[in-house]
């Protein structure tokens, strides 16, 4: 797959920085195209999503709603008992899902995929001009005919001026995921998605788990009673959240020599507190993988996100060549969505190769309009949370005329048969001029799979007289739609 160290430059097509799953469908686009495509990546082909953040957090979330889902059912209740998650299995079947940290496997369907992979640290030195810093310390000038894509993603940050935080030698994601063992005792600071989703599955393995948030809310950028709902279930499995609260300093003492014994992080909060545990988990935002990738080279200044039009192609470069997809540009950072910017991105390289105008309308082949309109989002919880476009108070941000529909997920009929006592709710956002929907937001067990209906009708602008044609089967879960549209109508 690779080829030796060579100081002659070697001519593509494209070049991909980044083996993600978004370089990786940028790259799959172009082949397939016949344009004579290379991927470069410094780590695992497959990327963040593949061994350190989508695929093992869902591996480990996945058991935890499965044993909810029985025990919320009188039979199968009785069948489960009230035992704990085999840990072991746990974490032996999320290695399965990350291939145990190997890439053969992604290795190869590059190979039948006709696309070159060069293994090193990728940087542009010009235009259409890539070198690559092998490992060994050799080096490779790759040119491109056509494009340079830069898909290197993003990465956890910790923040700045916290005492004794690096020494703490703290958990982001990536460790968080990848654990071998159960932490006795976890501290997560953070209430977004992956403070919530790793609090649930630590807690529900055996950690005894304290969540710690600056803020007053989980989940801020949703809907309000979606972070309400997530905190009564953290609650209810025995998590100790705690909002307006945040570690002023960490100290990481030495374990016992003498009998092996592990190393403990004490964190001192604000208000004096001291909370000692044997590891914490910071999940508190993501910056750019693009500190090092010869951003200044092309005028751009390093580390930052990366401006782009609709079709991903980078602004501030001349010449059209330069193009930025998934978590680089910031516009998304969800894995779905960049491997849909992806698709953009390769159906806007191989128009501008074949000389064919590009078509950026609203929808149209070469603009990544769902960025804006309609990102779906599970977060996988339990209860689950899914939403997709606006939230109410987004809606009126951004000068909408908009009705809110809610509706108590537990009073459908299919939610009573889903499990016995059943808790969500559900939230339409309603366009009163244009007469659709603009945002919708589901929480309550089973609700990721209401989500792309709802994604459907947000993205296709589908008017409500017609939505009330689309009969939910019953008894489901999603006749929740007929109450929503309902108060559409009404």
């Amino acid at each position: 797959m690779t080829s030796p160290q060579s100081t002659a430059p070697e001519e593509y097509d494209v070049i991909v920085i980044g083996a993600g799953p978004t370089g990786e469908n940028v790259a799959d686009r172009t082949a397939a195209a016949g344009l004579r495509t290379v991927i470069v990546e410094s780590e695992l082909v497959g990327g963040e999503c593949s061994y350190w953040a989508c695929m093992p957090s869902k591996a480990l979330l996945r058991p935890v709603a499965a044993l909810a889902d029985a025990r919320a059912v009188a039979g199968s209740r009785e069948a489960v008992g009230g035992g704990a998650l085999d840990a072991a299995a746990v974490l032996a079947r999320r290695d399965s899902f990350t291939s145990h940290w190997k890439d053969d496997g992604q290795v190869q369907w590059l190979r039948d995929t006709g696309i070159d992979l060069v293994r090193g640290h990728g940087r542009l030195v010009g235009e259409r001009q890539v070198t690559v810093e092998a490992e060994d310390g050799g080096e490779r000038l790759l040119v491109a005919r056509h494009a340079v894509a830069i898909c290197t993603g993003s990465r956890a940050v910790l923040p700045q001026g916290v005492p004794g935080l690096a020494d703490a030698r703290p958990w982001t994601n990536r460790e968080a995921t990848g654990s071998p063992t159960v932490p006795g005792r976890l501290a997560v600071v953070g209430g977004g998605v992956v403070g919530v989703e790793l609090a649930t599955a630590w807690r529900a393995l055996g950690s005894q788990v304290t969540l710690l948030v600056r803020g007053g809310a989980l989940l801020p950028r949703m809907e309000p009673f979606a972070g309400e709902l997530v905190a009564d279930g953290l609650r209810a499995a025995g998590v100790d959240v705690r909002f307006g609260t945040e570690a002023a300093s960490l100290e990481r003492t030495p374990g016992d020599a003498a009998d092996g014994g592990p190393s403990e992080v004490t964190l001192v909060l604000g208000d004096g507190e001291r909370l000692t545990v044997d590891e914490v988990l910071y999940a508190t935002g993501r910056a750019p993988r693009t500190a090092d990738v010869g951003l200044e080279q092309v005028g751009l200044h390093a580390g930052t996100w990366l401006d782009v039009d609709d079709s991903c192609t980078v602004l501030g470069v001349d010449g059209g060549w330069l193009y930025a997809a998934g978590d680089v540009n910031h516009r998304a950072l969800l894995t779905h969505q960049g491997k849909y910017q992806a698709r953009i991105t390769g159906a806007a390289i191989v128009a501008r190769a074949e000389g064919r105008p590009l078509d950026t309308t609203r929808w149209g082949a070469h603009a990544a309009s769902a960025d804006s309109a309609g990102a779906p989002q599970v977060v996988f919880t339990h209860p689950e949370v899914a939403a997709v476009g606006l939230t109410a108070d987004a809606a009126e941000r951004a000068g909408l005329r908009v009705r809110t529909i809610d509706h108590d997920l537990g009073a459908v009929a299919g939610a009573s048969l889903y499990g016995d006592d059943y808790k969500g709710r559900a939230r339409v956002v309603f366009d009163l001029d244009r007469k659709v929907l603009v945002g919708a937001a589901f929480v309550g067990p089973g609700v990721s799979e209401l989500l792309h209906s709802a994604t459907v009708a947000v993205v296709g602008e589908v008017p409500i007289d017609r939505l009330w044609h689309a009969v939910p089967a019953y008894p489901t879960i999603s006749e929740v739609w007929l109450r929503l549209l309902e108060g559409c109508r009404g």
